[in-house]
């Protein structure tokens, strides 16, 4: 379990980013600070491994505060999350060894993805082995997701990778060759969507159609090729 500090000067702001912690597998939040002082305290006190860090602080910047936190925690890693937008406060984040710089306001999901990177490439980097391999260092700098979306086919516009990968689950999962109503159903799409995920996946060979005769316009129904 990774144990997550909020620091932030707002209550609510506060409550609000530990209940999007709290439903991330895998993080547990341990303490909550609304000044550089508390946080000092409590940074000493719990030595969690993970802080969410505001920079405007009642009685001082995050930016210093996070040097001094590393006293307290040497392990500790930073995660800032500000609405400081200015170019020189980032610049000045990331060369203070940040895993993350997240601008505020952002949703449940722009947080969850932030910490599901950090979880798989920080802490795997040092829990998997004693040497890490250029693969390992690419993950942690998110080179390893910009390779393969390179190296991935152009989805049409408007579909999602992860989507397509909801797809390919539902054609994996069934007994049965699937028409576009059925997949949009299951998941919840519209027929239209399905149908255009289905053919994509007909288009790169992944599928193969099979014409349903019946009243009206045959129906086309769609089955992963086997491996």
């Amino acid at each position: 379990m990774i144990n997550v500090l909020i620091v932030d000067d707002d209550f609510m702001v506060a409550k609000v980013h530990a209940g999007f912690i709290q439903r991330t597998p895998g993080f547990a939040v341990v303490g909550v600070a609304h000044t550089g002082a508390q946080a000092m305290a409590e940074t000493a006190r719990l030595q969690p491994d993970l802080v969410l860090l505001d920079i405007h602080l009642p009685d001082i910047n995050g930016l210093d505060l996070m040097t001094k936190l590393r006293e307290a925690a040497p392990e500790l890693d930073v995660l800032v999350i500000s609405a400081a937008r200015e170019v020189e406060t980032v610049r000045r984040a990331l060369r203070g060894g940040i895993v993350h710089y997240l601008i505020k306001p952002f949703s449940q999901t722009d947080l969850q993805e932030r910490l599901e990177h950090y979880r798989s490439a920080y802490q795997g980097l040092d829990l998997a082995k004693d040497v890490a391999e250029q693969s390992d260092v690419n993950r942690v700098f998110g080179l390893e997701t910009a390779e393969r979306e390179r190296s991935e086919p152009r989805l049409p516009k408007g579909c999602s990778a992860e989507t397509l990968r909801l797809v390919v689950d539902v054609l994996q999962t069934a007994d049965t060759d699937l028409a576009a109503a059925e997949v949009a159903d299951l998941l919840g799409l519209s027929r239209v969507s399905a149908r255009r995920y289905l053919e994509y996946l007909h288009d790169e060979s992944r599928v193969e159609v099979r014409l349903k005769y019946g009243a009206g316009r045959p129906e086309r129904r769609y089955a992963l090729k086997p491996v």
